[in-house]
């Protein structure tokens, strides 16, 4: 709009002008003063600009004024800020459910004159206006409300400082209530509201004169979320009128969403006033989104913009969840792809007398009204009085209102009414408290010339306390009503038409696990009687835990797998819990089960290989003392020393024998005495190998002319080498009992997902001390065997004793490593296998020659056979 320069004005008529431009656009009053020269004069009160007329009016004794929205528009003007403006005015289709709304307010006011126990003797006058859900015209209804001049004309006499109104009834909407509350506010002025249900009205400090019969959307945006999370929706879109009732209502429901842990894909805010680009483009979300679920806080009028808009193109089905402002409006029933919605609404009530004065209309009574007049002719169809066009009908008294079916005549579903109804009582109430008594004889006199100032109806507001038709009224501290809900759905009829179902209810007053309550089943979106699924990511099953997609909200994430020893047994779990030691996760991850105990037993495969290979060697070992025994005359076992044959074949036998301690379940006991016989007969058998082949070396030597060494190494002295080295080990392996000995240990760290029961050495210094001293006694047996090969002897054994000795260190050098690196009871079967392999290498090659030669070759073992070999060695 381009603005043309005003003329030129003096001081005084610029300042005039712009006190009437203000007063003007405020739609209110001002104060003007005719000044003389000579100082202030007079001060007379007149109304600038053109009054508001109410739609409803009685004078009375008290005046409760009433503002509500019958219109949805107003209409646009162009200033030019040169002339008078021109008055503001309501435009657009009349709301005929506000028009109900107003006339509860009627109904309960000539219901309270009418009684003979609230306010006997006393009348109560309405002023009812129409605020065109605007905040400019709120305001200038406001500033009409609260003066005492008579709207209509200029009284010329001095101002007032009361007035017109003890209360005020309204307004609709939020926004404009909290514009209406900065002019009644201040003046003390108490304003009921019946629909007015943003949170931010029940901040005392800003608000301190308002009350309201309906509940604020601080309990309904708490209730919308626990619906949500109670059937699993963890996906939502939200939608919000961009208002103060629909800002500060998604506010709230968006910080008790985010505690219930509930996402939202998209937050859109619109209104009725913006673009229709911008409609279309919230609508176009809605239809791209892939959240189910549509979270709609917003007010009947901007649902309908926004639901035109979707039903212009296909949509994908959405189940609705509204806020109450839309979801119990009848006249949105007409949009069917609402179908199976729910939401929160105003518990249903029941105003006795009210449905019979709502259709108490006739054409006469209804041309006295200029708004009972606009909502005939838009019901019918048709035009009262004068000013008929020529193609338009007239309304010839035929017009039957009991037919009618409008949101006006429809008193099924009196939720909102029931709150005007209950709001006129309350003031009604702090009215009566204040100029009624009662006396002895239980009569009340009230005295309605009493001056009641709207100061000392706030006052009595804040404690009035009653009930009318079964239902509660009472404010608490914030002037709010206990917060009670019934759960509403929408539900198609088999003759297609929709309706409005309770089933379920909700009651913020009693415990957190006891306020909702469902008691019928909900039809949902497309008819369906199953509950639709709206998550942006499916449930992760037990076994896994939830992985946050990154950059996304915490609802979309991937499911992964439990680490290796960790478990979760929930749905949806956030972490894996790690199982306790002694557990490991199952092959589904979803609970610890006590890990298998392994070790080397009896019963297994390798446990039976080891155990008959033992026994095995051992029974040869018998077998060849046995035969050695037999033959122990024969040459071949007397030129091989008997006696330290025998005990050879013993301490090979204990040798085979020792290894089953290291099978089966270790103890205390089993894990003491097998490190210690092995240690003890492996150095008995090396001590009497050693002994043979000292034996042959001093043989060879005595032989020699002028030699006797072998009085110096007879039997006594082969029985105290064996005796003393056996000894040394046997004071290795007590000092190693006595200091730290061996003992049973569950080893959990091999393998992770079984125990390995095994014996822990004790002392390490103690083990290695055991296998060093074998191993030493085991080198110096090599190099004697080694050095005494080549002697000259049909029975020399040098040779055998060091193929066995090579064949003993070579085991066991290799033993090492592979004892060491080889895991769980692999380590025992090793043990075992080094044992058995040396023992084996021992007797094969010192006994299987000499019993080949005593069984099969007997010719052989004779003493001549002997003398020639050694005599042919000696000769060459």
């Amino acid at each position: 709009m381009r603005l043309s320069p005003a003329p030129a004005l003096d001081p005084s008529q610029a300042g005039s002008l712009v006190l009437l431009h203000l007063a003007v656009v405020a739609g209110g009053l001002a104060l003007l003063s005719s000044v003389s020269a000579s100082g202030l004069e007079s001060v007379r009160c007149r109304l600038q600009g053109t009054p508001q007329p109410p739609v409803f009016s009685q004078d009375g004794d008290f005046v409760i004024g009433g503002v509500f929205s019958f219109h949805y528009f107003m209409k646009t003007m162009d200033h030019s800020y040169t002339s008078m403006p021109e008055p503001l005015q309501c435009t657009g289709s009349m709301d005929s459910r506000e028009l109900r709304f107003s006339r509860a307010m009627v109904f309960a006011v000539e219901e309270i004159n009418n009684s003979s126990d609230l306010l006997p003797g006393v009348k109560l006058g309405y002023q009812v206006h129409d605020s065109c859900n605007s905040v400019p015209m709120a305001v200038k209804v406001a500033f009409q409300l609260v003066n005492s001049l008579d709207p209509m004309f200029d009284t010329g006499e001095q101002c007032s400082g009361s007035s017109t109104v003890t209360a005020i009834v309204g307004e609709s909407a939020s926004t404009p209530t909290i514009s209406m509350l900065r002019i009644t506010g201040p003046l003390g002025i108490p304003q009921v509201s019946h629909y007015s249900t943003c949170a931010c009205l029940s901040d005392k400090k800003q608000y301190p004169t308002f009350f309201r019969t309906i509940p604020s959307d601080l309990f309904q945006a708490a209730a919308l979320a626990h619906l949500i999370r109670h059937f699993g929706w963890t996906w939502i879109g939200a939608v919000r009128s961009d208002s103060d009732y629909g800002n500060n209502g998604m506010l709230a429901f968006l910080q008790a969403a985010q505690e219930e842990g509930i996402c939202v894909e998209y937050s859109e805010a619109f209104s009725l006033t913006n673009p229709l680009s911008r409609v279309q483009r919230v609508a176009d979300v809605i239809r791209s989104s892939t959240a189910r679920v549509v979270v709609a806080f917003v007010t009947s009028w901007d649902m309908r913009i926004l639901l035109r808009e979707m039903e212009r193109l296909p949509s994908p089905p959405r189940q609705w969840i509204g806020s109450e402002s839309w979801v119990t409006d009848p006249d949105m029933l007409r949009f069917g792809l609402c179908a199976g919605a729910i939401g929160f609404g105003i518990q249903r009530s029941v105003i006795p007398g009210f449905s019979d004065f709502l259709l108490d209309l006739s054409p006469q009574k209804v041309s006295n009204s200029p708004m009972l007049t606009e909502f005939w002719e838009g019901a019918f169809g048709c035009r009262l009085g004068k000013g008929v066009g020529v193609e338009e009908k007239v309304c010839d008294g035929s017009e039957d209102i009991q037919q009618l079916q409008t949101p006006y005549t429809d008193t099924s579903q009196l939720r909102i009414t029931n709150m005007v109804y209950k709001a006129v009582y309350a003031i009604a109430h702090a009215i009566h408290s204040i100029v009624c008594e009662e006396r002895e004889n239980s009569t009340v006199n009230c005295d309605k010339n009493l001056n009641v100032k709207p100061t000392q109806v706030l006052e009595r507001l804040r404690s009035v306390n009653f009930s009318r038709n079964g239902y509660q009224v009472s404010f608490d501290a914030n002037g709010d009503p206990v917060a009670t809900y019934e759960l509403v759905n929408w539900q198609r009829r088999e003759s297609g038409k929709m309706e409005f179902v309770t089933v379920g209810r909700y009651d913020a007053s009693l415990p957190p696990d006891q306020r909702f309550d469902m008691d019928r089943e909900i039809t949902w979106v497309k008819n369906s009687t199953q509950v639709p699924v709206s998550v942006c990511s499916e449930s992760c099953p037990p076994g896994t835990r939830k992985a946050i997609q990154k950059g996304k909200p915490v609802c979309c994430y991937d499911c992964i797998q439990c680490a290796e020893g960790e478990i979760s047994n929930n749905t949806d779990s956030s972490d894996c819990l790690i199982c306790p030691e002694e557990y490991w996760p199952n092959a589904e991850r979803d609970r610890c089960i006590v890990k298998p105990v392994e070790f080397l037993s009896f019963h297994e495969v390798l446990g039976i290989i080891l155990t008959a290979c033992s026994v095995g060697g051992a029974c040869l070992a018998i077998a060849t003392a046995t035969v050695f025994y037999r033959h122990r005359t024969s040459p071949i076992v007397r030129a091989n020393n008997s006696e330290l044959s025998f005990l050879l074949l013993f301490s090979l036998t204990l040798c085979f024998l020792c290894s089953l301690t290291f099978i089966g379940r270790p103890s205390e006991w089993s894990c003491m005495l097998r490190h210690t016989a092995f240690g003890i007969t492996f150095v008995l058998c090396i001590s009497c190998v050693l002994g043979k082949t000292i034996v042959v070396l001093m043989a060879f030597r005595a032989t020699l002319p002028g030699s006797n060494v072998m009085k110096w190494f007879g039997p006594p002295q082969q029985r105290m080498t064996v005796v003393f080295f056996t000894f040394v080990q046997a004071l290795i392996c007590t000092l190693w009992l006595v200091l730290s000995p061996p003992f049973p240990i569950k080893n959990l760290t091999t393998y992770k997902e079984k125990i390995i029961l095994e014996c822990d050495v004790g002392s390490a210094i103690g083990f290695w001390a055991v296998l060093g001293y074998i191993g030493l006694l085991s080198l110096l047996c090599f190099v004697l065997a080694f050095l005494a090969r080549k002697l000259p002897d049909n029975f020399n054994e040098a040779k055998f004793i060091t193929f066995s000795m090579l064949i003993f260190c070579a085991v066991w050098i290799t033993f090492i490593p592979a004892y060491v690196s080889s895991p769980g009871k692999l380590t025992v079967a090793v043990e075992i296998f080094a044992i058995i392999t040396s023992s084996f290498g021992l007797f094969f090659l010192l006994f299987v020659p000499k019993c080949f030669i005593i069984l099969f070759r007997p010719e052989k073992n004779t003493k001549k056979h002997l003398m020639e070999k050694t005599s042919n060695d000696i000769r060459y």
